[in-house]
């Protein structure tokens, strides 16, 4: 199976078996979505959803949250990881959108990546969900896939080469559905510890005996 067939074979199953794919992460806003993401990093986003209802109660948009102060953000994230530097982060994230966007998220790469806590992974989030971009980006369960599963190379070493090697692959209009669909493969199925293969509808086409394709204690 060359590289082009392995690609369409993954696409094609994926296709039909989410065919309607978003994020999992609650929001009523691109705001919203933003401070998700923020708070997601390293986080499971069922943990966000539980943090978010009450702190998007008292902070809704972009102008509520400027005035607050981190320590009072803190008291709404503090069970997400790493909540000190997040709930800096939404603080001062919250104030540049007012200063610099009137309170409007951004959809310019470059000035989602001008915020403070937002990272290249974030910025592509929002550019796909809130803005229907063909952007891919690429978390820890998206980088494991595409390794797992042959999609990229060894020397694709980075996220930003995943992204690149991915990019090239996939077909525009698939792309904002792409990052979920690897991303859900690998938060339920293609797991980093123990990756259930006997559910795996992939297993039949999964590069086994490539380096980095599977958990090495396998």
């Amino acid at each position: 199976m060359n590289q082009k067939e392995r690609f369409d074979f993954v696409l094609n199953h994926f296709r039909q078996q989410m065919p309607e794919v978003n994020t999992e992460l609650e929001f009523s806003s691109v705001f919203q979505l933003l401070v998700a993401v923020i708070l997601s990093a390293q986080c499971t986003d069922k943990r966000i959803n539980q943090v978010t209802p009450e702190l998007f109660r008292h902070y809704p948009d972009a102008a509520s949250m400027a005035k607050a102060e981190p320590e009072d953000i803190l008291e709404y994230v503090k069970s997400v990881s790493y909540p000190n530097s997040k709930a800096r982060h939404l603080a001062d994230m919250a104030r540049a959108l007012m200063e610099r966007h009137g309170g409007e998220v951004p959809s310019d790469m470059n000035q989602l990546l001008d915020l403070p806590g937002v990272g290249r992974k974030t910025a592509n989030v929002i550019q796909a969900v809130a803005f229907g971009r063909s952007a891919m980006a690429v978390d820890t369960h998206v980088y494991r896939v595409s390794h797992r599963l042959g999609l990229v190379s060894k020397n694709d070493d980075t996220p930003y080469k995943v992204e690149q090697a991915l990019l090239k692959r996939i077909p525009e209009a698939d792309i904002p559905k792409a990052h979920h669909w690897l991303l859900l493969h690998g938060r339920y199925v293609c797991t980093s510890r123990k990756p259930h293969c006997d559910k795996c509808e992939l297993e039949s086409i999964c590069p086994k005996r490539l380096n980095g394709s599977r958990l090495q204690d396998r």
